[in-house]
């Protein structure tokens, strides 16, 4: 019974450390071998149209459509489109100023989500390639060009660009996000030259019209229509010069929020569209998606069966696992200290970075539980600068789990190290 539990607990750990590190260390072994598939680039544009997903977004929505049509693309060959889950705070005005300027308004009159406005949208949409985009992602000059040129490759189906952070210095919350972003950014570049970059952004992201298929209202659509893409035998590659800008979530609680709610849809997309997971119908992509997706999601449950674990190996007197232990209660108490100090205002790296290790897979586990059980949020209204939020609804109870989980562990096997 031992033997069995310490091979277990080494399964919890080895696979938090093949998916954070030995995956992409594989990523860019296989790239220096040479194991590449190289993409043909052309200077040839096709019709594009660029869709603007928005809900009550009237602070930074003539921004996005003054960034929008100055982009460097050939005017007769590009349409912009916005679409408006039925926003209430003046946004469709705004955007009715600019129809003069060739912008279209698509406006749901009752809120169904993001996801039915893009199928409502891509009805009346005939342009060769589509452009996925959010009102406060703001393109470089050449961003449009920089993705569209990837199409001149027959085998690819879909583009996805780099969404880049431009408050990541001004919040704790924010240098976490964005150090976690990067380190994405590298691993998305080295599946790309792979076979194909693991699902879309939101942000920045353009298909083939042809390759739509209507999604499901709990569908996120930026992770299940490139994988149906995938499905249909394309690749999707990741194109680093194709740059927009947006803010980060800004604070600890928002990004649990956003973080939960990807996880909870991309979860139940995946499981959708499972077919691009057996290796003998997608190939490679399968080992990534798994990889970089599944196993990601499922690490929070593989750390708590780690923790389980070593507690009970303590109990039993196995001294090595009482190392990792005692690793993972300082973990813990610098993440309960972390929140405590979140709830304050306060933050250090020291303790900010464990805490938002932590959070932010205790909310990706609540998003796969809520997923299992059948629980999918379909709208959710975008928080953005100057909107108050109530940090301690998730802080405090949060780092009241974290102290009292760490003193429980501590007293359960106290006696037993004496």
């Amino acid at each position: 019974m031992t033997n069995v539990l310490i091979l277990l607990t080494l399964l919890c750990f080895i696979v938090p450390v093949y998916v954070y590190f030995g995956y992409p260390a594989l990523l860019w072994m296989l790239n220096r071998l040479g194991f590449r598939k190289p993409i043909h680039l052309d200077d040839s544009w096709p019709t594009v149209t660029l869709i603007i997903s928005c809900y009550n977004e009237h602070r930074v929505i003539r921004e996005k459509l003054d960034n929008a049509l100055s982009l460097d693309y050939p005017r007769d060959n590009f349409k912009l489109c916005v679409v408006s889950d039925a926003s209430d705070d003046g946004t469709d005005e705004i955007v009715q100023e600019y129809i003069d300027r060739g912008v279209t308004l698509i406006r749901q009159e009752k809120r169904l989500g993001k996801t039915m406005g893009l199928n409502h949208a891509l009805e009346n949409i005939d342009s060769e390639v589509v452009v996925f985009s959010d009102a406060n992602a703001l393109y470089e000059t050449g961003a449009i060009k920089n993705l569209i040129r990837n199409f001149a490759d027959p085998s690819v189906g879909y583009v996805v660009g780099a969404a880049l952070y431009t408050d990541s210095k001004e919040s704790a919350s924010g240098k976490n996000e964005d150090l976690y972003w990067r380190y994405e950014l590298a691993i998305k570049n080295w599946e790309s030259e792979l076979h194909s970059v693991v699902g879309g952004d939101g942000a920045i992201y353009a298909i083939r019209r042809s390759l739509w298929q209507p999604l499901q209202v709990q569908d996120i659509n930026d992770f299940v229509n490139p994988m149906q893409i995938i499905a249909a035998g394309y690749r999707g590659v990741f194109e680093p010069q194709a740059r927009c800008y947006e803010e980060t979530a800004g604070s600890f609680a928002r990004e649990a929020a956003r973080k939960e709610r990807i996880v909870n849809r991309s979860f139940r997309g995946l499981l959708r569209v499972k077919s691009v997971m057996n290796p003998f119908s997608s190939g490679f992509f399968a080992f990534e998606v798994i990889s970089h997706k599944l196993l990601r999601w499922l690490i929070p449950f593989f750390l708590l069966g780690a923790l389980i674990g070593c507690a009970w190996l303590s109990i039993l007197g196995v001294l090595l696992f009482q190392v990792p232990l005692t690793g993972a209660i300082i973990l813990i108490a610098l993440a309960s200290i972390g929140a405590m100090l979140a709830n304050r205002g306060v933050s250090h790296f020291l303790f900010s970075t464990p805490y938002y290790f932590v959070l932010i897979n205790f909310y990706s586990m609540r998003g796969i539980i809520a997923a299992l059980r059948g629980q999918t949020q379909v709208t959710w209204n975008t928080a953005r600068p100057g909107d108050t939020i109530n940090e301690s609804k998730v802080v405090k109870p949060f780092s009241l789990l974290l102290g009292s989980t760490g003193l429980l562990i501590v007293s359960l096997i106290w006696p037993y190290l004496a």
